[in-house]
Formats: C-alpha cells, sequence, structure tokens
C-alpha cells in the first residue's frame, strides 16, 4: 500500500474541527488565528523529531531528505487553535479581562518565565538519553502546571481542556488506523518507544495529546491577561485595551 499522501491528508484533517469551531464560536476566531499562526512555527521543530521518532513519506519526500515538511506546518497550526480553543467552544466560553489588581498579584511575578517554561526546558530535557518525544511531553506537561501555578483560576480549562484534546487526537489516531492499516508499523519507530498500544495508538501519542492540550488550553489566556467566562457574563475586552504588566 502506498501511504506516500497519507501525512498530508491526515494533518488537513484537522482542518476539518478547526473550521468548525471558527464557524461556532465568532467570539474566538480573532484568538484562534492568531494562536494557530504562532502555533504553526512548531511545524519547523520536526527536523528533531524525523527519523528518530517517526519518518513519514511526505511531500516531494521533504521529511526524508530535509526533515522539514509541508504536512508539519497544517499539523501545527490546526492543533493549535483547537487545543487553545477546544474547551472554550464546548463549554460556551470568552474571553474576559483579568482585573488589572489581580495581575498585581505576587505569583505573577513569574508571569513570563511560566509562560516560556516548555521553551526552557526542553534544551536540557532533549540532552538525556531518550527518544525526542519524551522531551517534548515533558516540557509541555511542565509548561501547563506553571500556566496553573502562575494562574490558579486556568486549572479548570487545563484539565478539562488536555483531556478533551486527547479524545480528539486519539478519534483521530484511530481514524488513520482505519483508513491506512500498517501505516503507524511503517513510519512509527516503535522499537524506541514504550511498546504500549491502547487501541494500536502509541501510548506517546496519547500522552503528547494530553500534555499539548493542557499547556495550549490556557495559552491564549495566560499570555493575554484574560479568562475564559461563560457567555454573557460580562463585556468582553477591548482588543486594543492596554494590559499592566507584572514585574518579573
Amino acid at each position: 500500500m502506498s501511504y506516500h499522501y497519507v501525512w498530508l491528508l491526515w494533518s488537513a484533517a484537522f482542518l476539518v474541527p478547526w473550521l468548525a469551531m471558527y464557524a461556532v464560536a465568532a467570539g474566538f476566531r480573532r484568538e484562534m488565528l492568531r494562536v494557530s499562526g504562532w502555533t504553526s512555527l512548531l511545524g519547523l521543530t520536526e527536523p528533531i523529531f524525523v527519523p528518530e521518532y517517526w519518518n513519514p513519506p511526505s511531500l516531494f519526500e521533504l521529511a526524508q531528505r530535509t526533515g522539514f515538511d509541508v504536512e508539519s506546518l497544517i499539523f501545527s497550526f490546526a492543533i493549535g487553535g483547537i487545543g487553545a480553543g477546544l474547551y472554550t467552544v464546548l463549554a460556551r466560553r470568552a474571553p474576559r479581562a483579568v482585573p488589572a489588581s489581580e495581575q498585581r498579584a505576587s505569583r505573577h511575578r513569574f508571569h513570563r518565565l511560566a509562560f516560556a517554561a516548555p521553551v526552557l526546558a526542553f534544551p536540557p530535557l532533549y540532552l538525556l538519553p531518550w527518544n525526542p518525544i519524551y522531551p517534548a511531553i515533558t516540557a509541555l506537561l511542565i509548561g501547563g502546571a506553571a500556566n496553573v501555578l502562575c494562574r490558579p483560576d486556568l486549572l479548570r480549562g487545563t484539565v478539562i481542556g488536555g483531556l478533551l484534546f486527547t479524545v480528539l487526537y486519539a478519534l483521530f489516531m484511530a481514524l488513520l488506523i482505519a483508513f491506512a492499516p500498517g501505516y503507524i508499523e511503517q513510519v512509527w519507530n516503535l522499537p524506541a518507544l514504550s511498546g504500549i498500544h491502547p487501541a494500536g495508538i502509541p501510548l506517546e501519542e496519547l500522552a503528547f495529546g494530553f500534555a499539548f492540550g493542557t499547556y495550549w488550553a490556557g495559552i491564549y489566556e495566560h499570555f493575554t491577561w484574560t479568562r475564559a467566562e461563560p457567555l454573557g457574563a460580562g463585556p468582553a475586552p477591548s482588543p486594543t485595551a492596554r494590559r499592566e504588566e507584572p514585574r518579573t
């Protein structure tokens, strides 16, 4: 069986829930576009994982020749917006500004450090003798924990957002198994992984889904000093409103 376009079709399939969320969540569209745009840059990290974690056939064989590929940019764009907005959209919430007085709370003195936690944690973790997917998962979990330590009000959205994204990601992995049988066995570097495959899905993929969901569920609120509150709870903050930066 030819798997040449599987990675392209699978990554593009994530645009379906992205577009559905964009269509129904008029109040969150600007945020989705912002987060997706920045998250798409994560696609440029693909050489870290090819071929140590997996080695997918890609358009123009870019992944094999350079480590980079177009599919990773599409995938990262889509899951960024989904991860950031899934809980907000399903729970019918909208971002509201955090009061300036609350921004000055002592725990926020590490605001920027908490926000950047995954980027800071990944390099030393990557140097350890393990597959690169594990430092990526660990760094994302550290980022999610740092978000909550700095913003305890994000705990509910962080946990539920992580679980929701895990369920969605598991569904897409199941679809991959159903429509491209044997693809995981050929593309993933399974001997270098845990060997645990619930329903045929590598455990590492499920762990990535949860770790990504926990960090991304609160990333926009943390960065912009907003809080997801039920629709109708109050006027949405002006996109141009100035936010007071805490001491760092």
